[in-house]
């Protein structure tokens, strides 16, 4: 794979296919080897006779006097230790100078990282990569590959410089702060092949006393006071039972330490492992720094950092994009401790998982709740900054280990006085016992005068001994996963579902507070199992109820299996009937044709049945036999109160559709779908210009229509006008002026 940045080509970097991008410099011949990592290919060097073998990159690449670069491979010898090289040419490819790195304290046949920094010198016009060893035989090899040179590869928003952070120049970033002695060492180190930030030289800290050793990065990088910062660095322990920590500290103006965050890592061997640091910067604070040490150490130990960090707070501690989460660091990652997570009420109790990378749903710990019986527990967080009358996401990892447990989200919005106003909950959802990691999340919309929240997570174990992990909390301002706007003027409702999984099968009821669905109509027709070729699906209900509460559920299937992946809920939601003498009479198919309209007399309903009576002599009781009693029959009469009202309901009528006839609770009459007969509407009056009328409309009640919808009550001029561009681009668009005037297109 290309690293970043490189200045060299892929078969220099890659050794693939072949090593014409590297040719021997001294002592040594150089062939195409096998194993890699950064594809197969690598560099064998084998040494012709005894002393320094070095080879060079074939090429040579344009450099600038004072710029900073730095190269790095991954190299293995089973014998000979290594070091790499920037060798500084002329622009006539004169040897200026070399920067080498240190010598690797020992040969390593596994693959490991050899690397170096230094700045350009005043004429150097260009550069080579070397690699060397010292063989004490002829014959002996060292294979290297996945090689860069270029500028460094900095973690992102770090404030530190590329030799504080990782000290391929000359460790002078860093000073001994008590019982210490520092030195940079170069130990044989396997990095993963992809990661780039961290290299061959290590800053090395020896103790001088038993006791507690440290040092301090003598940087002081600027910081802005409220503002939240992390501070990271790799620890290398001596043993696994010693206790190494990194600390963020702050500085005021004229350099007084004023405020520190200590992060202890509890490590599960001597490797290396990050450790983090998070703190707001206090008032009063101006510059900040890191330490890395040991407590309670014996002499002669050697504890080991690299890839030290000092940033303000981003979305991924070592990415740039900006922070979203108003969960403070500390309280989100459980990096250093439970942060400000308390238990109010409940036997559970809380800690910091063990040891380091045991259990972690995105970092290395997470939070650890255990409860003794099978009750139910509340965890609460600390209070954050939010902004009122907006949607808010909670998210959080979960991670069953023992026992059984349900989970249930709640946000307690406090206003700027902190008096806190409401608290808004999710149901409870049972987390799987498969021992994986399972993600929550749910939307809440903060009141208006929202200035701070707080997180409640209640969690009911079901049996005794339960054990759960917490990790990744966040609270971010989002766009709603589903949200719902109601319009009484078109009696209807539009829903807005976001982040779909567009490789599953959706469906979408209406539901009623008696718990009885209704599938919802979208374009295509009833919305049952339906694919989505995007991450957001809009759809308006035009035959929602008048004046009774009601919500959406919106399921997810898997399209191979069939099985149910997941489903959401809205909130609950009511249409305004309006004035009760009035009706809708709605075309499901063609909502832009809705009207409401004034009542004179609702039908005297009645229900026909086909029936055959037969008299059997002798016999006082006919033998009757009967078809199904048919639906309600019966003439709704209304009034038209305008030329443009009488016309707008013949524009309705004259489809023949299907209509849904919906009348305000209380009436007598549930929502119905009706064909509508012969229609009579003469004038109310004798009077000529009279502009009332009424209209007798025989209705037959008829099953709910299963077809699609098409066009929209917003459906304007200005819509046909932005959309086309000349009058004859419509022809080919729409198959009649009716498709025009529905907002329906003819299929493509």
């Amino acid at each position: 794979m290309a690293i970043p940045g490189n200045f060299l080509s892929a078969t220099t970097e890659m050794v693939d296919p072949n090593t014409s991008g590297w040719a021997a410099k001294l002592n040594c011949t150089l062939s195409l080897g096998s194993g890699g990592r950064n594809g197969d290919g690598c560099v064998q060097m084998q040494a012709t006779a005894s002393g320094e073998m070095q080879a060079r990159t074939y090429s040579s690449y344009a450099v600038i006097p004072g710029e900073t670069y730095s190269t790095f491979a991954d190299a293995s010898s089973p014998s000979l230790p290594e070091r790499i090289g920037i060798r500084w040419l002329t622009s006539a490819g004169a040897e200026i100078s070399i920067t080498w790195s240190l010598t690797t304290a020992s040969a390593s046949a596994p693959w490991h990282r050899i690397s170096v920094g230094g700045q350009a010198p005043v004429n150097a016009a260009r550069a080579q990569v070397l690699v060397s060893a010292t063989a004490t035989a002829a014959g002996q090899v060292v294979y290297f590959e996945n090689v860069y040179l270029g500028y460094p590869l900095r973690f992102a928003g770090n404030l530190l410089s590329f030799d504080a952070e990782q000290q391929e120049i000359a460790g002078t970033a860093w000073a001994v702060e008590s019982n210490c002695t520092l030195s940079r060492t170069a130990p044989a180190v396997s990095w993963p092949v992809d990661w780039y930030y961290s290299g061959g030289e290590i800053l090395t800290l020896t103790v001088t006393a038993n006791g507690n050793a440290s040092a301090l990065c003598v940087e002081r990088p600027a910081v802005t006071p409220g503002v939240e910062y992390l501070g990271y660095a790799y620890l290398s322990p001596p043993t696994t039972g010693s206790s190494c920590w990194v600390e963020l500290r702050f500085y005021n103006a004229s350099g007084t330490q004023i405020a520190a965050s200590r992060s202890t890592l509890v490590p599960p061997g001597t490797g290396y492992y990050r450790q983090y640091a998070s703190a707001v910067a206090p008032a009063g604070a101006a510059s900040a720094s890191l330490a890395v040490g040991i407590t309670s150490a014996t002499a002669g130990q050697v504890m080991r950092s690299e890839g030290a960090v000092v940033k303000v707070r981003t979305s991924n501690p070592t990415g740039g994009l900006p922070n979203v989460n108003a969960v403070l660091y500390a309280d989100a990652s459980f990096e250093q401790g439970v942060g400000q997570w308390t238990v109010p009420s409940g036997v559970a109790t809380i800690a910091r998982s063990t040891p380091w990378g045991a259990q972690g749903f995105t970092e290395n710990y997470s939070l650890t709740v255990t409860s003794s019986t099978a009750t139910a527990s509340t965890i609460r967080s600390g209070r954050y900054p939010v902004t009122g009358g907006v949607n808010w996401r909670c998210w959080v990892a979960a991670k069953r280990v023992a026992g059984g447990w349900t989970l249930a989200s709640a946000i307690r919005w406090y206003d700027a006085s902190s008096t806190l106003i409401t608290t808004t909950s999710s149901t409870s959802a049972a987390i799987p016992s498969d021992g994986a990691w399972w993600v929550l999340q749910q939307d809440f919309t903060a009141p208006a005068n929202a200035a701070s929240a707080q997180i409640d997570y209640t969690l009911t174990a079901t049996a005794s001994a339960s054990t759960l992990q917490l990790d990744t909390v966040l609270l971010y301002q989002v766009l709603p996963q589903q949200s719902v706007v109601t319009s009484d003027t078109t009696a209807s409702a539009q829903i807005v579902i976001r982040e779909i999984v567009t490789s599953q099968l959706m469906t979408i009821y209406r539901v009623l507070e008696d718990g009885s669905r209704t599938l919802v109509r979208g374009q295509s027709g009833l919305i049952q199992q339906v694919t989505s070729s995007d991450s957001t699906y809009l759809v308006t209900d035009y035959e929602a109820p008048l004046g009774v509460p009601f919500s959406y559920r919106v399921e997810f299937y898997n399209a191979t299996t069939g099985a149910l992946a997941g489903y959401r809920t809205t909130s609950t939601y009511t249409l305004d009937p309006g004035d009760a003498n009035y009706v809708w009479l709605k075309d499901p198919a063609r909502p832009i044709l809705n009207r409401r309209v004034l009542v004179q007399k609702a039908p005297d309903w009645k229900q026909p049945i086909d029936q055959q009576a037969y008299r059997v002599r002798g016999r006082q009781n006919a033998v009757v036999l009967s078809g199904v009693r048919s639906g309600r029959e019966g003439d709704l009469v209304v009034w038209t109160q305008t030329d443009d009202e009488r016309e707008a309901l013949r524009f309705l009528l004259a489809t023949g559709n299907v209509l849904l006839w919906q009348s305000a609770p209380g009436m007598g009459e549930s929502d119905v779908y009706v064909t509508v007969g012969e229609a009579a509407f003469p004038r109310v009056t004798t009077y000529a210009p009279e502009q009332w009328r009424e209209w007798t409309l025989p209705l037959t009640e008829v099953d709910r229509p299963t077809g699609g919808m098409a066009g929209s009550p917003t459906w304007t001029v200005r819509d046909v006008s932005i959309e086309n561009a000349t009058v004859l681009a419509l022809i080919s668009r729409y198959a009649s002026v009716l498709d025009l005037a529905l907002g329906q297109r003819a299929p493509a």
